[in-house]
């Protein structure tokens, strides 16, 4: 057979290989047959094989599957793709890296409908599902007409005949007491619910012990299905409800007590996304367990036997006292205010209730504020509440003064809970203020997340400058820089992205008043219809001088005005949104300019690109200066 590959004795970083348009109204499944090989052992940056889904109407790929391991053989990986009404593209990229004896094979690229944890057991594949290998007990395939084993069975499921496939697995050779073999579904990767069914037999002598299992990626096992019946000399259907919010595999296991055991076997395994039970109730939508706290609590609220410990706050637009994490203007919870602060004083603030049995991420941003002692200021509770048992998940270590920290907490209970933000105030030393925005709450662990493929059109500057290039004209430049910057009263103190990550600003004491700095991205894919373009931008400092976004589209020389501020807005990190439309391939250009002093560090960070039109408007396009209201907390 033929396969197609990419080595380095090619010149050029990088080989796409582009799909024809492609439509799928219902649910499919790519598989992908490949395999890197190398010569050198490790390499500081290694050959990458990755696909990427190009949807019609998005400037940017959708990264969907990366590979950089190296192997002797060939390998497969599957991929589920949701069911979509846009037209799309499957763009297959081999990235040579540095190493110099590397190639890159793809064998066979195949899309099927339905979903990539169904199988037949007819194709030499098999749908990506591996044994995981024992000395004595094994799955193999059977049937195929090839008589290789006394456990064989006369018919498969699929086709009914001599000639179709299953697995199976027997118990000839087990040598000690529960020898265990297991079949490993592919891992899901993108979230999925409903019915899992497969056909089985079973004939034994002494007890066999058939168990499905769900395994996450942490390495947990949860047990969905296992053998009731003593005996099955027909295939038997069994069906399970399944539940993969977040990647999972599926686990086949048969134990075996002795070498008379007798056999397993496994045929058709499919799934359909309704519940075989008759499961009413939507599935859990984190979505409704987060909270910005723009317009009220949403889904949390306070026990009114404390009193109001929380207050929801905006802060106008000022040079002293830093706003929300959200816009820059918006609103934020705080605690121990002026209203509430007795020494001794306890807020708590209880999230809505989350059902059991599921691994949970919960972040948020918090910050401090005050002089005093921060102990105790902020913890995170998981309260239980069937027998009424509080653990503490979180609590506050001494951070930054006034800047917007994340933290991130993982955890799982085995009954429904609810998340409860205490803040203690315990003498007048110690009460700190304390402020609370964005908490948001996914599936999966946070470790498991920050694996997950990076969006799409989304900039934080955590590991490098992503799309973005500087067009350097004289001295002035744009730096990556994490904490704050080297000028006081100028600058931000911290990131937006997590307040400890990095951010992009030009350094106004190495540059000369009017000078200006580029950050270009690259060309990006024009597309009908509107974009939106969010970031965030820190101008604060006496002597701030101009920040302008710009669009250049290919082809033409001038660049088209988006957005534009002027002079000194806030000691907050505020939210820019654009809204703008290119039919033809374009670049943005950040542009800022250094004002009358040293006093003029410019700064932007979590840039996001999405397609559609903005779902908010922002007040002013074109604005000088921060209104003059002095530094007032509206409550």
């Amino acid at each position: 057979g033929h396969y197609i590959s990419v080595d380095t004795s090619y010149e050029g970083e990088k080989a796409v290989l582009t799909s024809p348009d492609l439509y799928s109204e219902e649910w499919s499944c790519v598989r992908l047959i490949y395999q890197i090989a190398t010569t050198s052992d490790t390499s500081p940056d290694p050959a990458r094989l990755n696909l990427y889904l190009r949807q019609e109407g998005e400037s940017f790929d959708r990264l969907l599957w990366s590979a950089k391991e190296p192997s002797d053989s060939w390998l497969i990986a599957s991929l589920d793709l949701t069911n979509s009404t846009k037209k799309y593209k499957l763009v297959l990229e081999g990235k040579m890296g540095q190493d110099k004896s590397t190639s890159i094979a793809v064998f066979e690229i195949k899309i099927t409908s339905g979903y990539c944890i169904e199988c037949d057991f007819e194709e030499n594949h098999l749908c990506g599902y591996v044994n995981r290998w024992n000395p004595n007990v094994n799955w193999f395939v059977g049937g195929g007409n090839i008589r290789n084993s006394q456990s064989i069975l006369p018919k498969d499921h699929t086709l009914n005949s001599a000639l179709g496939h299953y697995m199976y697995v027997d118990s000839v050779y087990v040598k000690h007491f529960q020898e265990v073999a297991q079949l490993i579904s592919p891992k899901t990767t993108a979230p999925v619910s409903g019915c899992l069914s497969f056909y089985y037999q079973l004939k034994q002598e002494s007890s066999i012990v058939f168990t499905v299992y769900l395994r996450d990626m942490s390495g947990f096992y949860e047990e969905i299905w296992r053998t009731d019946s003593a005996l099955n000399a027909d295939w038997a259907l069994a069906e399970v409800d399944f539940n993969a919010p977040y990647p999972m595999e599926v686990v086949f296991e048969v134990a075996f007590n002795s070498a008379k055991g007798g056999y397993v076997a496994l045929d058709d395994i499919s799934f359909s996304p309704v519940y075989c039970s008759n499961q009413t109730g939507a599935p859990f939508n984190p979505a409704n367990a987060g909270c910005n706290f723009e317009e009220d609590l949403c889904n949390f609220y306070q026990d009114h036997k404390d009193g109001p410990g929380w207050s929801r706050v905006k802060v106008k637009r000022n040079v002293y006292r830093a706003g929300d994490h959200t816009t820059g203007f918006g609103y934020y919870l705080l605690a121990n205010t002026k209203f509430t602060s007795q020494p001794g004083y306890i807020g708590r603030l209880y999230g809505p209730t989350l059902p059991g049995n599921l691994q949970f991420c919960l972040r948020f941003y918090y910050a401090l504020y005050g002089f005093f002692k921060m102990s105790g200021t902020l913890a995170v509770y998981v309260f239980e509440e069937n027998h009424v048992v509080q653990e503490k998940i979180w609590s506050v270590l001494d951070s930054p003064k006034g800047v917007w920290t994340q933290a991130e907490i993982s955890f799982k209970k085995p009954m429904p809970c609810k998340v409860v933000f205490v803040s203690w105030c315990k003498s007048f030393w110690d009460c700190g203020l304390v402020a609370l925005d964005d908490v948001s709450l996914s599936l999966g662990s946070c470790q498991a997340a920050d694996l997950l493929l990076p969006t799409p059109g989304e900039c934080t500057f955590e590991k490098d400058e992503c799309v973005f290039t500087q067009k350097k004209r004289g001295r002035g430049s744009w730096h990556r820089k994490t904490g704050p910057t080297p000028t006081s009263y100028t600058g931000p103190k911290g990131d937006h992205t997590t307040g400890v990550g990095y951010y992009m600003y030009i350094e106004a004491s190495n540059m000369v008043y009017g000078q200006r700095a580029y950050l270009v991205s690259r060309s990006l894919r024009g597309t009908s219809g509107k974009q939106c373009l969010t970031f965030f931008y820190h101008m604060y400092g006496a002597g701030t001088g101009l920040l302008s976004v710009y669009l250049k589209k290919e082809g033409d020389d001038e660049e088209i005005p988006l957005w534009r501020r002027t002079g000194e807005q806030s000691i907050s990190w505020l939210r820019g949104l654009i809204e703008y439309e290119s039919d033809t391939n374009y670049q943005i250009i950040f542009e800022a300019i250094r004002g009358v002093s040293i006093r003029s560090d410019t700064a932007i960070d979590d840039i996001l690109f999405q397609a559609g039109p903005c779902l908010e408007v922002e007040e002013i396009q074109f604005s000088s200066g921060y209104p003059d209201s002095l530094n007032e907390i509206e409550y």
